[in-house]
This record gives C-alpha cells, structure tokens and sequence, in this order.
C-alpha cells in the first residue's frame, strides 16, 4: 500500500509511524511542513531506514509567523496549494493527515478524493474549538464568525473522510451528532519516541555545553503556545529565585515563547534560561539534563488538546510535573505511568508545592522517573502501533492491500537525498 504520512508540525512521534509502516513492506512518504519553527523528529534518512521510507519536506515562497493572523492565513493557503500537489504526485493509496491548519485538511481532503484515494483525518487538536475559544471575542465580532465558520469547515471535513483516529475518548463528545457512532472513528493514543529518547545521564554535553553545572534543573520544552500558560514558569522562577543551585530552562518556540522573552527582558530573573529550540539529534540529552521536566495545558485547552511533550519526557525518565485540566487524557497518562505528579492549571500555589516537593526528594523523583520510562517501554511499542494503523488502513482501503493492484505500483519521483532537510 502507498501510504502518505502528513503531520504538519513534524513531530517526532509520526516519523516513527511512518518508519514503522514501511517496515511492514509499505511505500511511505512522509510530508511535513519544512518552515514551521516548532520542535521536530528525525527528519534525516538513517542507514537502517526501510528501502520503503522517504521524506519530502515542503516549502512555500512566503516568510512564516503564528503571531500575525493574515499573514498566517496566506501562509495557510499557499501551503494547501503546495502540499495538495506533492502529496497528489506521490500518487498515494492512504493519506492520513494531522497537526494541519483546517485550510490544509480541507484541501488534501479534496484533493485526496479527486485523485481516488483515501483520505484519514488524525486528530490531533480540534482546530475548530480552539479557535472558538480563542477568537470569539475579538475584533469588535468579527472573531465570533471566523471561529464559527472554521468549527463548520472542520466539521464538514471530518465528515468527508473515509476514516478518523481520535487520540483521546474524549474528543468523541465534540464530533458531529452521529459520526461519532460510525465504524470509521477509531481511538488511538499518541505516543513518545522510546527509541530516539533514552534515559541518560545527567551530566552529558548538552548541559556542559549550555553551562549549567550542578544546578537542579526544571525544564519545559517544545511549543510554548496560547494553550500554554508561561505564568506558571515566572511563578516557578520566583519561588526559587533565593537558592542559587536551581535553575528553570526553557527551550521552547511559540506565541508564548515570545511573551516569556519580552517579560524576561523586562524583569530579568537571573534563575530564568530561555533557549530555543534544539537539534532533534540532542533532544535525548536535553532532556537527559532535567531533574525535573515540566508540562502546561490552560483549562480551557483540555477539551481540544492533549499535550504530546508529556509522552516523550515519559521516554526521558525524568520526573514530570503537569499542569493541566483534571479531565484531560494527559492527566490520565501521567497517573497510570506513575511518573509525575498533576495539579490544576489554576493552583499555581500546588504547582510551585509539588515542585518543592521533587526537589527535596530525590528518592521519589527518581522512583517517579523509572516508572514513566518503564510505563512508555510498555505502551509505546512502534510496531504494534503500526500493526493498529495497518489494521485501519486495511478496513477503509482493504484492495490497496492486496498484491494484485498493479495500477498502484506504477513508477513515482522521489525527492533526492538533496532535497531531504538538515536536522536541527
């Protein structure tokens, strides 16, 4: 089967999916969008990929910014024209697409379907929600209809899909009435990169690099967006602002990333290391130098969005503290592991309690830390996840699955190994 894999945001995780499906014998390409500031998976052909894998990062002629809503809109559409066509090239059996703006979904949903194949929608936050949530109020109204009409786009994309991969229980109640009952709906969890993130040592090159020395280190990492409350980091900060031996690192992108810099140059907190973003060949060690890493989700994200950072700090083995909505899946996760420790988004006194709290108790973090690592080697086994996402794929295209299809083994351009992105 030809399978397109495209997660816009490039994370980790899907390139582990898309891997782990050509190792079953299938043809994968993964697309993601190459300018997008965020945190990235292994974005580089390994000499152990399977001969079935390639990657094709695409690019568009226009400078790329989250933080001004009409260039973002340009930016969106011009990428849907890019992507619909890349992927339509590779000529695909599946496309499952993820992480996208609703613009992109919508058209690889049509373009997907006019070209004969099928079309997965894998939700990994509901845009449409979010932007409800975020815009109802602005521009004097105007922000009540935009957000109405994405939630509509949403909705009628989802509808159109041959298949949709729910990554929490939850996000069923905010499907459509009826489509949430059909066979097509499937529930899968994310999961965290136990291969490319491993437990290690604490003292490693990244932290001698950076210059931390022996310093307890809290650590949030990946986007720092709207959905993410950096007052919780400054709170932090202070509450340890008199002990010389802690440090807080941020090594993040985003909105809020942004916000958390301009305040830090505004008030400086000597105890307060901003960072960006860091080569996804020393993630591993990034984390490796936490003592502590922490995660954020706002209250009114837990109906939309789970955090994905919380599945590879498990891969860490590194305590977590969590600040998220009680009823969110990552609040769930994180006590079946074990491995951290969650308080409401709004407890900022419990937050700062807990995280004196892993401070002072080395045994425990460290009990929490073996738990999560051991939780992830348990639950996020690629090839089983694999074998389930083949399972799908067979029940919504099962011709594509037999070996008589000759039409959909006709010969394809491959991006050359030039065209395959630097990692970083």
């Amino acid at each position: 089967m030809r399978v397109a894999i495209h997660d816009y945001a490039g994370h980790p995780f899907q390139f582990d999916l898309s891997r782990a499906l050509a190792r079953l014998g299938h043809e994968v390409r993964h697309f993601y969008f190459g300018d997008d500031p965020g945190p990235k998976g292994d974005r580089n052909l390994r000499f152990d990929d399977p001969s079935g894998f390639s990657i094709e990062a695409i690019h568009i002629p226009l400078g790329y910014t989250k933080d001004r809503m009409l260039r973002r809109f340009a930016a969106d559409q011009i990428y849907a024209v890019h992507a619909a066509r890349r992927i339509a090239k590779f000529a695909p059996d599946i496309v499952v697409s993820g992480n996208s703006p609703l613009d992109v979904q919508r058209a690889l949903r049509a373009a997907t379907h006019r070209h004969g194949g099928t079309f997965v929608f894998w939700v990994q936050d509901f845009y449409g929600l979010a932007m409800q949530k975020l815009l109802a109020r602005r521009w004097m109204g105007a922000g009540d209809m935009i957000s109405k009409w994405y939630r509509k786009v949403e909705i009628d994309t989802l509808k159109k899909s041959d298949a949709i991969i729910l990554i929490s229980p939850a996000f069923a109640l905010h499907l459509p009435s009826g489509l949430a009952a059909r066979d097509a709906v499937h529930i899968m969890r994310n999961w965290g990169s136990v291969d490319l993130i491993r437990p290690g040592d604490r003292d490693n090159a990244w932290r001698r690099k950076i210059g931390l020395g022996e310093k307890f280190v809290f650590m949030y990492t990946g986007t720092l967006a709207l959905k993410h409350d950096p007052a919780l980091l400054l709170a932090l900060s202070d509450a340890f602002a008199d002990d010389p031996d802690v440090e807080i690192v941020v090594v993040a992108a985003g909105v809020n990333a942004q916000r958390l810099a301009k305040e830090q140059e505004s008030a400086p907190r000597a105890n307060l290391r901003l960072l960006p973003l860091q080569p996804a060949v020393e993630l591993a060690d990034t984390l490796a130098t936490a003592d502590v890493l922490v995660a954020l989700l706002e209250e009114d994200a837990g109906e939309f969005a789970v955090p994905s950072k919380l599945l590879n700090y498990l891969c860490a083995g590194r305590p977590i503290l969590l600040s998220a909505p009680s009823s969110n899946l990552s609040v769930s996760i994180l006590a079946e592991s074990e491995g951290g420790i969650s308080v409401p988004p709004l407890d900022r006194l419990g937050f700062v309690t807990q995280a004196r709290r892993l401070y002072e108790d080395s045994s425990f973090s460290q009990r929490l830390g073996r738990s999560g690592r051991d939780y992830a080697e348990r639950h996020f086994v690629i090839s089983e996840i694999a074998a389930r996402f083949e399972a799908i794929f067979n029940q919504v295209r099962p011709a594509a699955c037999l070996p008589s299809a000759p039409d959909k083994r006709r010969k394809i351009s491959r991006p050359t190994r030039n065209d395959y992105p630097r990692t970083g």
